[in-house]
């Protein structure tokens, strides 16, 4: 595991086959990086599957609506839902997509982000200015590599906890 420098932004994302830390950005988006602590503090994310993994590309999660799998976990309305909180404005920069970061997933709308969320498997820069970056990957990401692929998998590999590394 990395160290941890910054206890109060770094998350602990739990996965079948180990952790993942997660430093969050709050210098560069500090209201998707409030957002994953206070979703992540509430245990919104624990069960959470990830409902959109694609080869060569991403993983996403993070739909606390639709995607726990001890609230009936839905296949066909995962990756459609939020949390019940407001959604997040966009906080765009010239941070890159690159391998192992933390993007906050949305519709159409740049202001449209709540909870879900994508690691990148590799460099997308085709995403740079588009979607927020708000976390990279600095351990674990063999874990991330490891996740079963589906739009949605027919048995989708999960978060098993999230928590923010202070409060661990």
């Amino acid at each position: 595991m990395a160290e941890i420098k910054d206890p109060e932004n770094t998350i602990l994302m739990e996965l079948a086959g180990g952790t993942v830390t997660i430093q969050l950005l709050p210098d560069i988006a500090p209201k998707h990086v409030e957002r994953m602590k206070e979703l992540a503090r509430a245990g919104k994310y624990d069960n959470v599957a990830f409902h959109r993994v694609i080869e060569g590309f991403m993983a996403q999660t993070g739909d606390v609506e639709h995607g726990n799998m001890e609230n009936n976990f839905n296949l066909r309305a995962a990756g459609t839902g939020g949390s019940d909180l407001p959604n997040v404005p966009a906080e765009f920069s010239k941070v890159p997509h690159a391998r192992g970061s933390i993007g906050a997933a949305r519709s159409a709308n740049p202001d449209s982000a709540n909870s879900q969320f994508f690691i990148n498997f590799k460099d997308n820069d085709f995403l740079n200015g588009q979607y927020t970056v708000y976390g990279q990957v600095i351990s674990g990401m063999e874990h991330v590599d490891a996740i079963t692929r589906g739009e949605p998998a027919p048995n989708p590999d999960r978060m098993i906890s999230v928590k923010v590394a202070a409060d661990a």
